[in-house]
């Protein structure tokens, strides 16, 4: 009964707070739900300083705490809203960008996780606090991954560069997974201790989870593909697509998979081979309406939960708020370096654009999985240092880079296109 009380609870606060965005604050519907979030849990925290008495901050702290953020983002919602972002990617497109893609997903994750690391360290270190580097490497790799659905809906409103904008979309579905593999491996060596992970062991854990992911999602959405070529009726070929992800859900955890790259590549498939193949036009855009208005709700309901999670967080220590503050700027180099080196290697196969890097770089969003890979950890001396500076960056990412990436889109979209072609078709 929790779980239905929770879920009516938030359904009601998105829907509210929704309208109250779209009627005063006019914000991206992400970061508007995000910043009613954040508002009504200022206005619990500023009422339980006008009333003591009430402790209406520690009540709400105590319910906000019931809800397990970790499990409901990672075994609920990220392979479903990846599955539906991955449903909308033109794979051709995708894979004309592949030797790009594929390395700012893992060399890049990998890279960046190593500099936010080591910052994080140095971070920790000048403000007194003494947390092991292996945790400060789980931090590297938590904060590592983008948050494809913010990423695509301000890519989409910004009228980006086709180029641009698969670059970024199919970076942010594949390195969610390689960064969930990456802060498993290391929080086994953080708690098991490196002796016991061996390069080859590490090695063979990572091509375990990514390889099995892959190919739990290609064969399942296989079958999947199979079933939807042998029916048309729209409704029933939805509630197949449901039970795809959903069963990706279960069989993943058990087979020490990857569950997100099995939901992008079940979503790949689907959203292209599945189109051209095994669906008519009538139930194409049912799939398409349903599984956008899944997206649209859970991603309301997600940034409606980081808003709310700040009463979960300790904001009492003022060297944890240093060390988030210094982390912020850092965590954005890291980043810089995650999406510069790989491409810089790559040279004229990764086919830059001017301010190409920039974008990049400036629009890799964190969100929700950032948070929940964050709470996932274990205890740790340290751990509330890791959370504050782990939602802080997530917080000044959404908010900060999440309306400011927009205009840099179309800067250098402008840029791209110094003829003006663009502003002539919108005017004729």
């Amino acid at each position: 009964m929790f779980v239905l009380d929770a879920a009516a609870v938030l359904l009601v606060l998105a829907a509210l707070f929704g309208l109250v965005n779209h009627r005063v604050f006019r914000l991206p519907f992400a970061i508007g739900m995000l910043v009613s979030g954040l508002l009504a849990s200022v206005g619990v925290l500023v009422i339980d300083r006008l009333l003591p008495g009430a402790s209406l901050a520690n009540a709400v702290r105590e319910a906000v705490l019931q809800v397990d953020f970790a499990d409901a983002v990672l075994s609920g919602m990220l392979s479903l809203l990846l599955f539906a972002g991955a449903l909308h990617t033109d794979l051709a497109l995708l894979r004309s960008r592949l030797a790009a893609i594929l390395s700012l997903a893992t060399i890049g994750v990998v890279i960046s996780t190593a500099v936010a690391g080591g910052a994080a360290w140095l971070a920790f270190r000048m403000v007194g606090l003494d947390i092991a580097f292996a945790w400060c490497l789980v931090f590297g790799a938590l904060i590592s991954p983008t948050d494809p659905i913010a990423v695509l809906g301000i890519m989409k409103a910004a009228k980006a560069p086709k180029e641009l904008e698969i670059k970024v979309i199919g970076e942010s579905l594949l390195n969610d997974g390689m960064g969930v593999v990456l802060f498993v491996v290391l929080v086994g060596m953080a708690t098991a201790g490196t002796q016991d992970m061996t390069a080859p062991r590490v090695a063979a854990v990572l091509a375990h989870e990514v390889l099995g992911g892959i190919l739990l999602g290609l064969v399942a959405g296989w079958v999947c593909y199979r079933a939807l070529r042998s029916i048309d009726e729209p409704n029933l070929e939805v509630l197949v697509t449901l039970a795809l992800v959903m069963g990706i859900g279960f069989a993943a955890p058990r087979l020490h998979v990857s569950a997100p790259l099995a939901a992008v590549a079940a979503g790949l498939l689907i959203g292209n081979h599945g189109r051209a193949h095994a669906v008519s036009e009538r139930t194409e855009q049912v799939l398409d309406t349903v599984w956008t208005f899944i997206d649209e709700t859970l991603n309301a309901l997600l940034f409606l939960l980081i808003g709310i999670e700040v009463l979960a967080i300790d904001y009492s220590r003022r060297d944890y708020l240093l060390a988030a503050s210094m982390l912020v700027p850092l965590v954005l180099l890291a980043r810089l370096a995650g999406v510069a080196i790989p491409l810089a290697a790559l040279g004229r196969r990764a086919a830059l654009g001017p301010g190409a890097i920039p974008v990049l770089t400036w629009g890799g969003l964190k969100g929700g999985i950032s948070i929940a890979l964050a709470m996932k950890t274990p205890d740790f001396p340290g751990r509330n240092a890791v959370l504050t500076a782990t939602y802080s960056v997530v917080v000044f990412s959404i908010l900060v880079q999440g309306l400011t990436v927009g205009p840099l889109i179309r800067r250098v979209a402008r840029d791209q296109d110094p003829s003006g072609t663009r502003q002539r078709e919108r005017t004729t």
